[in-house]
């Protein structure tokens, strides 16, 4: 069994056709049949069905897609660590973002690439369970996330700073004026939620649970951007970190009283593995982004 059969079987089985697989990696599709059919009679069982010209994973090409992607995986991770090594400072970083940690990060992605212009930088956005399934499974190097505290045994958290958790309205909202919003204004007020899923959204439902505080949410949405294009218009009020209003000028706000809707912002990496150097790199230049910020 070797790398590149590997690399074809993975190749074929994301395309669903040996043609295009074929293409992609600038080989001949009888080439590719080839091996792949090798790898097959090594295994001792068919990894693909042929149907016309498409194919589709038999039981156990599933269940060989998996391994097989985790060994080109460890592969790649062992020829970074090399680089390294050698202080070659080139390769792939990729990170994986919550939505709510843009404005954190892109002073930083307009810096680093030039400091580093080896380095290829993929960027990754979900919700931080998605994001850290796709940790625990080697295709992030990290991710940065807004987070509640928890232990993992095979996650390591690293806290960056403290944000908190403020009423984002319109300059034209009649609450813009208020210098700070208590919890229980919240109760009926007409609101644009995050999604459920998102940590925001599950921070905001514990807090205003424990508090017996029920607001009226008539819209949920997993996209910051919209929430706050929304809000812009003048009616509608949401919830997010402070951080995330930075360049909207016609949006105000509004810190809420108390101290129990401040998150915390970690680095969240997989336990026991390899980190590369790209990635204590772009750490270290997050980090000179964010001097304003409490720690």
């Amino acid at each position: 069994m070797e790398l590149r059969q590997l690399s074809y079987f993975v190749k074929a089985a994301e395309l669903s056709h040996f043609t295009e697989a074929a293409a992609t990696l600038y080989i001949t599709q009888s080439t590719l049949s080839q091996q792949i059919r090798q790898l097959e009679n090594e295994l001792g069982m068919p990894l693909f069905d042929r149907i016309g010209k498409h194919v589709s994973l038999t039981e156990a090409g599933g269940v060989f897609l998996l391994h097989a992607r985790q060994i080109l995986l460890e592969v790649e991770k062992g020829k970074q660590a090399i680089q390294d090594l050698q202080q070659l400072l080139s390769g792939d970083l990729r990170i994986g973002v919550t939505y709510a940690f843009t404005s954190f990060l892109l002073p930083a992605l307009a810096t680093f690439p030039v400091q580093y212009p080896g380095i290829r930088m993929y960027v990754e956005y979900g919700t931080t369970q998605s994001l850290e399934t796709k940790l625990r499974a080697s295709e992030l190097d990290l991710v940065l996330a807004f987070h509640q505290e928890t232990f993992n045994n095979d996650l390591e958290m690293l806290e960056l700073f403290r944000s908190k958790m403020v009423v984002a309205v319109s300059r034209k909202n009649k609450l813009a004026s208020l210098k700070k919003i208590p919890l229980r204004r919240l109760t009926g007020m007409d609101l644009i939620f995050p999604s459920r899923g998102f940590s925001a959204r599950d921070s905001l439902d514990e807090v205003l649970q424990r508090n017996n505080i029920q607001p009226a949410v008539r819209i949920e949405m997993n996209d910051v951007h919209s929430i706050l294009s929304l809000v812009e218009k003048g009616h509608w009020a949401t919830l997010l970190n402070e951080r995330a209003l930075l360049g909207w000028k016609n949006l105000v706000a509004i810190p809420i009283e108390g101290r129990e809707l401040q998150r915390r912002a970690y680095i969240i990496w997989q336990k026991g593995t390899y980190r590369k150097k790209a990635a204590h790199l772009f750490i270290q230049e997050l980090l000179k982004a964010l001097p304003d910020i409490e720690k």
